[in-house]
């Protein structure tokens, strides 16, 4: 039954409202924490998001709510739905109320600067006596909430997990399917948003569907690589949190990785960009991260060192583009590495 269960959802912005919308209309007590106590009270009281999701109700179930303690304190699972540059400071603030042997998820694409810490190896340090697992996939808010079908991933080393979380989650549009790779699944929905801003500046620039194409499978094959230098499981990037993930946010103006990258190649600066998107554009900070990690490990990441020329080192878009297609022609698949 998951009408006996209560959840918290932290994070008020678009997928954190979408999901928690489903829950609630699983049957679970759902509370919506903002940090901002007026917003949440207008939620409260207009039954919408108006700031991320206008225009579509909130279900009766689902309580937006400023009181982090009290939300925390009485959920049997906490979901974590904040940008990665918040995500520690929101998962302490969480700690000492989290009761023991609750689930804990996170739903946050991002990399951790300082650290290089993906989201569930924070909660893996700042929470003890819980459960952890990693949502990711495919999944933009926006269509989620309008009930377009939709395919998610739960990632967790916890089987007894992936039960819950798809009596939880599930809904008659929104499917969850599993996977123990945590590690990789959290590595594929972090890494795709570098390669939306390089499809995002390829379409801008006039590129046909053959380009496309093409970043597309580069895409692919960097990300599995760096992922297998650092221990996941490379064949985890040929589903829903992969080349799913990859394909929703490299060929849609509804990420805002890809509109970066689009308005980039029509000539804005980043920082024109950035402002215009107006949100959290992950990508942007996670190719300083993975460009830096890269070139450490001497993993070889040509997609990636190009965006960063063009995005940080001021360099012509047109010339990086001709390096790159006169650059060595590798084999296609690493056959060993599975992409």
């Amino acid at each position: 039954m998951t009408d006996a269960l209560t959840v918290a959802v932290l994070g008020g912005g678009s997928f954190g409202t979408a999901i928690s919308n489903i829950i609630a209309a699983n049957g679970p007590s759902t509370y919506l924490w903002m940090r901002d106590a007026q917003r949440a009270e207008k939620c409260r009281r207009e039954r919408e998001n108006p700031e991320y999701l206008p225009g579509y109700a909130l279900h009766d179930n689902l309580i937006p709510t400023s009181d982090l303690a009290h939300a925390v304190s009485t959920s049997d699972i906490v979901v974590i739905s904040v940008p990665s540059s918040s995500f520690r400071e929101v998962t302490r603030l969480a700690a000492p109320h989290i009761r023991p042997n609750s689930i804990v998820i996170s739903t946050t694409k991002g990399i951790e600067a300082d650290t290089f810490f993906l989201m569930s190896q924070i909660l893996e340090q700042e929470l003890k006596d819980v459960r952890i697992g990693v949502l990711s996939g495919p999944n933009f808010a926006k269509e989620i909430i309008q009930n377009q079908f939709t395919g998610s991933v739960i990632a967790s080393e916890h089987e007894e997990i992936f039960d819950v979380v798809r009596r939880v989650f599930s809904s008659k549009t929104f499917r969850v399917y599993s996977n123990p790779d945590r590690f990789g699944v959290e590595l594929g929905g972090t890494l795709k948003n570098i390669y939306a801003i390089v499809t995002g500046m390829a379409t801008a620039l006039g590129c046909g569907s053959n380009t496309i194409a093409m970043l597309l499978t580069r895409s692919l094959a960097e990300m599995g690589r760096f992922a297998r230098e650092l221990g996941a499981d490379s064949m985890t990037f040929l589903g829903l949190a992969g080349v799913g993930d990859l394909i929703l946010t490299c060929t849609s103006d509804l990420s805002r990785n890809y509109r970066v990258g689009h308005a980039v190649g029509t000539g804005k600066s980043l920082e024109q960009a950035l402002q215009e998107i107006g949100q959290v554009a992950e990508g942007v900070n996670t190719l300083k991260i993975v460009k830096q990690k890269a070139d450490e490990m001497g993993v070889y990441m040509p997609l990636v060192q190009a965006l960063h020329a063009i995005l940080f080192d001021n360099k012509d878009i047109m010339t990086i583009v001709h390096g790159l297609m006169t650059g060595e022609m590798t084999s296609d698949v690493d056959l060993q590495g599975g992409v």
